[in-house]
């Protein structure tokens, strides 16, 4: 299993993209990987003949356990890859058709069969799971994988393939994948951690649209200079809570919450934002977004924000409450910007009507980092930093 990032421990076999026998070349995905920062196709570092897949497709594995190996034809090849290929000299210089593959690691000797000693079929992890929330029979289903085996899409073809159970008329179940499980799990487990506290300003954009629009930018990096130039006097927002303390840091790694297409959410991270004015800030926070959603990134560009920003404004939204990405200690929502009434002052006194973007930034945050007066004077210094900026300025 290869190292995804500092923070990755183990990684999800989800899908073998090659078979034993199959050719493959160097730089040619093998394998099809998750982590809970990322889903990754692994490429193969070396060209030759796949002569065992290891692990099945299901199996969680740690970092540096081996996967897989591959038959070479005795050209040059890195100390990694000697590592990993001749761990059997005598099978890595045999032909493979000439070999007798192993299963996978977990499975029986007798892999044309797939059965354990108890006589039952072999299931991994995630298809014993799917089975037994199904309440499906293994034996009453064909496996597509290597030697008969079930695999993930087996289960759920046939789940859909099924009419409705008849005491439960029109309803269709819809299995979690693997980044809905991951997502749901740290959520979860953020609301079971933080004091979650939620405090909410109304913020009159009048100042910011008429840069927004000759730019062509969105409301969200103007939000995020705000955020950005507010910390830098509320530093305790950017941080990490830890059992002992608060880990403070001076640099904004700003996370941005990104939709992949209503299948999940995952926030890259934007390193060292605090040294970016606004149309580099904006052009960074793009290019995030879009590398996140080409699936261009690594784990390691998932780690280390120090505060996220989550945008659900698009769908014209009035108040979001967003749970806390752990470690962190707080989070801001942005809300959508309507055209609404607001009260403006007269040049000789009083106020008169006026027609104004206005929008909510919803704040939510770790009430054991701070107390509600730190975090409301915050989110104040923000939507004070966007009413009354000069943001023609910060745009040139």
């Amino acid at each position: 299993m290869p190292q995804m990032g500092e923070t990755v421990t183990e990684g999800t076999i989800t899908a073998w993209l090659k078979a034993p026998g199959d050719p493959i070349a160097v730089d040619e995905s093998l394998l099809e990987i998750s982590t809970d920062k990322v889903d990754s196709e692994i490429p193969s570092p070396v060209a030759g003949v796949v002569a065992e897949l290891l692990v099945p497709e299901g199996d969680t594995v740690p970092i540096g356990q081996l996967l897989a190996r591959i038959t070479t034809d005795g050209a040059a090849q890195t100390p990694d890859v000697d590592e990993q290929v001749a761990e059997d000299e005598d099978q890595a210089s045999t032909p493979l058709r000439e070999a007798e593959p192993r299963a996978p690691s977990g499975a029986s000797e007798e892999p044309a069969e797939r059965r354990r000693s108890d006589g039952t079929t072999f299931l991994s992890p995630v298809v014993r799971r799917l089975v037994g929330e199904h309440d499906l029979d293994p034996a009453t289903i064909d496996g597509s994988g290597r030697d008969g085996r079930i695999t993930r899409d087996d289960v759920l073809a046939l789940v859909e393939a099924a009419p409705p159970a008849p005491d439960r008329p029109g309803v269709r179940q819809v299995a979690f994948t693997a980044i809905r499980r991951t997502i749901g799990r740290n959520l979860v487990t953020s609301l079971a951690t933080a004091a979650h506290t939620l405090v909410v300003v109304e913020v009159d954009f009048a100042r910011v649209e008429p840069v927004k629009e000759r730019t062509g930018l969105t409301w969200l990096p103007f939000i995020a200079r705000a955020v950005i130039d507010a910390v830098a006097d509320f530093p305790l927002l950017n941080a990490h809570v830890t059992p002992e303390g608060l880990d403070v840091y001076d640099a904004v790694h700003l996370g941005i919450a990104v939709d992949l297409d209503f299948e999940g959410l995952v926030v890259p991270v934007v390193r060292n934002a605090n040294d970016l004015r606004l149309a580099a800030l904006a052009a960074a926070l793009k290019e995030s977004a879009s590398a996140a959603r080409e699936h261009r990134l690594a784990a390691d560009d998932y780690a280390g924000g120090t505060f996220t920003l989550t945008n659900a404004g698009r769908y014209g939204t009035l108040l979001t409450a967003p749970i806390i990405n752990q470690p962190q200690a707080a989070i801001l929502s942005t809300d959508g910007v309507k055209i609404r009434p607001v009260a403006v002052p007269l040049t000789h006194g009083g106020h008169g009507l006026a027609f104004h973007p206005v929008g909510n930034l919803a704040l939510s945050f770790d009430h054991r980092a701070f107390d509600g007066a730190y975090a409301s004077a915050f989110a104040a210094q923000v939507r004070d930093t966007l009413e009354r900026r000069d943001w023609e300025d910060e745009a040139r």
